[in-house]
């Protein structure tokens, strides 16, 4: 017989699954970072398009906010003329929140951008970042991308605190 109880443990359970943080879901969008990863190390703005929803906001360092034409646009020019002068970019992330369900997700952290790693003109940059994941035909793009180095407060510290992008077990809930 179909009673109350049973009715509210069925909606409880379709509520749990529609917004369960799953291990699958987190290696699926660590399969886009891989191609965030790729695009900086092979200068590829292509890979950053197709990681990118159409629909993309792009909030850079709390100061100005781009589209995707625009924000794709700047990655194919600072690209084109990284290799011009025989740059390199070598971008990692570490994580403090990572949240989804099975069609949107929150995942903030702190990134470390070295460009010319081991070259004598080596520079390293930090940043806080917050981006937004959605499903786009059973796909993970990234449909807002807000990073900020909080007036340069950001540093290997806060790096160092933050979790691995493979430490998926710390962001599962148990």
């Amino acid at each position: 017989m179909f009673n109350k109880c049973t009715a509210f443990l069925l909606l409880l359970f379709a509520f749990t699954q529609g917004n369960s943080q799953t291990l699958n879901d987190l290696k699926e969008i660590n399969e886009v970072w891989g191609k965030f990863h790729r695009a900086f190390e092979t200068l590829d703005y292509t890979l950053m398009a197709e990681i990118h929803s159409k629909k993309l906001i792009r909030i850079s360092g709390g100061k100005r906010i781009t589209d995707y034409k625009s924000y794709i646009n700047s990655y194919k020019t600072r690209f084109r003329k990284a290799k011009e002068k025989k740059n390199t970019n070598d971008i990692s992330l570490r994580f403090f929140e990572r949240i989804n369900n099975d069609s949107i997700a929150s995942e903030r952290g702190i990134y470390k951008l070295i460009v010319n790693k081991d070259k004598q003109n080596e520079r390293t940059y930090y940043g806080q970042f917050h981006v937004i994941f959605t499903k786009e035909d059973g796909i993970w793009k990234l449909l807002m991308d807000y990073d900020s180095n909080e007036a340069n407060t950001i540093g290997e510290k806060d790096y160092d605190k933050a979790h691995g992008i493979n430490d998926l077990d710390t962001f599962i809930k148990k």
